[in-house]
């Protein structure tokens, strides 16, 4: 029996970089927007929504809004994106050999806890995408790139909250 071969080496993170700077700008290019994930899946929560209660998603102006009426929460471009780097990140992690089942946490940390935090931020994380009708990359990477001043505002925010949080959080990976 062999063994598995091991992951092969991360991109050089320049590289990395500039690359999704060429998807960010042909995303720009082909769909006319940029890049995103909370407004796709918005899209497609409504889209399902639509197929169970469609009388629900005419009444609420929300909903309405996406796909009240004859408009197909399926037309658009976000949907398909997010669909195409879900797709495209399993490629990679197979072609990779990075694609396992783990949980990654400190010493000092049950798994129990670490799945609770994890939860309890994605939540957190979700509800502020949802106030402020964006995510982390629609604002930070399709904002910074088209220099908007509350996208920059917005990137650095997350920076410097990381680096508060992280003093308090540190001693559960130590």
């Amino acid at each position: 029996m062999s063994l598995p071969r091991p992951p092969r080496p991360y991109l050089n993170p320049y590289l990395a970089g500039t690359l999704l700077g060429a998807v960010l700008f042909a995303s720009f290019y082909v769909t006319g927007g940029g890049l995103g994930a909370s407004a796709a899946l918005s899209h497609i929560q409504t889209g399902l929504l639509d197929w169970i209660a469609p009388a629900h998603v005419d009444r609420t102006a929300y909903f309405a809004e996406m796909a009240g009426g004859n408009r197909n929460t399926w037309d658009y471009s976000g949907v398909y994106i997010l669909l195409g780097a879900l797709a495209g990140g399993l490629v990679s992690g197979l072609f990779n050999r990075r694609v396992k089942l783990e949980l990654r946490k400190g010493p000092n940390i049950t798994t129990a806890t670490r799945v609770v935090f994890a939860l309890l931020g994605g939540a957190i994380m979700g509800y502020g995408a949802r106030l402020a009708r964006g995510c982390t990359s629609g604002q930070a990477l399709s904002g910074g790139a088209v220099l908007s001043v509350g996208s920059w505002a917005f990137a650095l925010s997350i920076f410097a909250s990381g680096y508060a949080v992280a003093w308090f959080a540190r001693r559960l990976w130590n």
